[in-house]
């Protein structure tokens, strides 16, 4: 979302990485680790160390680590956004913005000045032992590039090692699975071999499809619910996805900034998908600087007893990103208008617009209609799009070769050659 904005108001992008950050941290409570080995003192073994600062592998030392850090941008002018705690923002006192991404140990300073970004880094790497990164060219396995006023987002390198450990390097399909394809259950006991061969594919797709390629993420999702007993077949199924991906490995998420589009979301549900469980899915994404910045597709945790109420469930699991979008922007100082949510069932936008009790609505649980009040209230308006040109169905089923294509195509994913060094 900041790297899309950044792409709208052509801000500029830089980075840094701190070193050995858990180790920063004076602990505030008691905690105590058995002498390693190596290092016990001869006559003393049967004592235990007392750590003062927290270290690498203590449960405690990522959120001992934010406090530090969030007591320490305080410092420098920074204040820490509510909606997100990895978000803090900070003005020059002619207005300019000037945003901060933290994740762990990688920053990523974010605005229209050039100079004042320089400035607070400046001030920043005083406090900690940093590794200046310069204009950000990587984040998170993430390689990022500019050109011609678009940001080009891709994990391209790490695709590419992941790809040459399973040898899959040619590409064979052109969907991540088969149209249609329903997975069953396995009622084989579980083979630890298997189950390590399998979560090993999975696991890095998993990391793929939520940093940059989220036209695999109805797939990935799906067999990953398969992960504690997979069979022979979910594993093939698991290489097949990345087959597709070995021929689609150079597409990137691009920011489109000279476009100035707005925020706009598209959901969808599919009834009863779930052939186990009876379960609906939700998908939905939002799309800004015409490139596709959040998206979701998971199984409903309730039974839908129809179409419309799964796809009512689903307008509402849409609503409540838009309107954390919204407070995200707000925090910004970036008031968002009212938001727009395209869906393509009748019912369901009538259910949502007209909060009145009927047969089809009074037994849906409760917290589904929180849509109701972000209409009400003017935070999101939704529209009707047709189901054979709604783009959110990829997120919730297996189409064929034709219509996948084609809804790719609304996700902002462009081949790109992109040359940077992880």
């Amino acid at each position: 979302m900041m790297l899309a904005t950044a792409a709208l108001e052509n801000w500029y992008i830089s980075a840094l990485d701190i070193k050995t950050a858990f180790l920063y941290k004076q602990l505030d409570k008691e905690i105590y680790m058995e002498q390693p080995d190596g290092f016990k003192l001869k006559g003393q073994e049967c004592k235990v160390l007392r750590l003062c600062h927290a270290i690498y592998g203590l449960k405690q030392a990522a959120l001992a680590w934010w406090k530090e850090l969030d007591q320490s941008v305080q410092k420098l002018g920074f204040k820490r956004f509510y909606a997100d705690a990895g978000l803090f923002v900070c003005r020059h006192v002619d207005g300019t913005l000037l945003v901060m991404i933290t994740y762990i140990d990688d920053i990523l300073f974010i605005g229209p000045n050039k100079s004042f970004i320089a400035s607070k880094k400046a001030m920043f790497m005083e406090l900690w032992k940093c590794r200046d990164l310069g204009d950000c060219k990587e984040f998170l396995h993430m390689c990022i590039e500019r050109r011609d006023g678009k940001i080009y987002l891709d994990q391209t390198i790490y695709l590419q090692k992941v790809l040459q450990r399973f040898g899959m390097t040619n590409a064979l399909y052109a969907t991540p699975l088969p149209a249609g394809y329903k997975p069953l259950e396995n009622t084989e006991p579980a083979d630890s071999n298997l189950r390590y061969k399998f979560q090993s594919v999975i696991g890095p797709l998993l990391y793929i499809m939520l940093g940059t390629r989220p036209d695999i993420a109805y797939a990935v999702t799906k067999m990953s619910q398969f992960a504690v007993n997979p069979s022979h077949k979910h594993l093939d199924k698991a290489l097949y996805i990345c087959r597709y991906l070995a021929g689609t490995a150079d597409y990137a998420l691009v920011y489109d900034g000279p476009s100035n589009k707005g925020l706009i979301a598209c959901t969808d549900s599919n009834w009863a998908q779930d052939p186990i469980k009876c379960r609906s899915v939700t998908g939905y994404f939002f799309r800004l600087a015409n490139g596709i910045i959040s998206w979701q597709s998971r199984s409903q945790k309730t039974i839908a007893l129809s179409s419309t109420e799964a796809e009512y469930m689903a307008l509402s699991d849409c609503s409540r990103q838009a309107v954390w979008m919204k407070t995200v922007f707000s925090e910004l100082e970036m008031p968002l208008g009212t938001i727009p949510i395209c869906g393509d069932n009748q019912g369901s936008i009538f259910i949502s617009s007209n909060p009145i009790q009927e047969p089809r609505s009074k037994h849906i649980d409760i917290h589904y209609h929180y849509v109701r009040d972000c209409i009400e209230d003017g935070k999101i308006v939704i529209y009707f799009v047709d189901g054979s040109q709604n783009p959110a169905d990829l997120f919730t089923k297996n189409l064929g070769q034709t219509k996948f294509e084609q809804f790719r195509g609304h996700l902002g994913l462009e081949l790109s050659c992109l040359n940077c060094i992880a």
